[in-house]
């Protein structure tokens, strides 16, 4: 899995770098995910293994399917993606790119880890708390998993912050053992 992201990541710069240029990072991130679940498909990912089919067939075929969707500018990346054959690393490089734009936003996804779902109140402040800590606006997700037992854990980017009762108890019970 790693070695998909490292070969996807200068093609996700490459799209960020042309949707930057062009002031279109949501055009290319919709474009990116039309053409992520495009070679998905069965029947498309068939022919990207296929070696009697080229691969600039298959982009001529994503293309006519995506009509105006997309531009030209999309259409020569999908063809450099094409010349290296990689059309099928478009998950990745959709992945990569959606984070690059996210920095470029000031924008942070966080998943809220809840013993019980979190009401309209407690999730906005939350929210807020977290937009204050990391100076971002936050995408939050809130997960329920009881073994949390109380309080919450926050996956935000790299970091973990974990304010959980379990997580408590096990720092506690580290300390007695030690």
């Amino acid at each position: 899995m790693s070695t998909l992201a490292t070969l996807a990541r200068p093609y996700a710069k490459a799209a960020f770098e042309l949707a930057q240029d062009a002031q279109a990072l949501a055009a290319w991130s919709d474009r990116l995910a039309l053409a992520a679940e495009m070679v998905a498909e069965p029947a498309l990912a068939r022919l990207l293994e296929s070696p009697e089919v080229s691969h600039e067939r298959i982009v001529g075929i994503m293309t006519d399917a995506a009509g105006e969707a997309f531009d030209k500018r999309f259409r020569d990346f999908l063809a450099i993606l094409a010349d290296n054959g990689r059309l099928a690393l478009l998950p990745q490089v959709g992945e990569q790119y959606g984070e690059l734009r996210d920095e470029a936003e000031k924008r942070l996804k966080v998943r809220v880890v809840s013993a019980v779902p979190l009401d309209d109140d407690q999730a906005a402040r939350m929210r807020d708390a977290l937009a204050r800590r990391f100076e971002r606006e936050i995408e939050l997700r809130n997960d329920v998993d009881a073994a949390v037992i109380g309080g919450a854990v926050v996956y935000a980017g790299d970091q973990v912050i974990d304010g959980s009762l379990r997580g408590r108890l096990q720092k506690l019970s580290s300390r007695l053992a030690h």
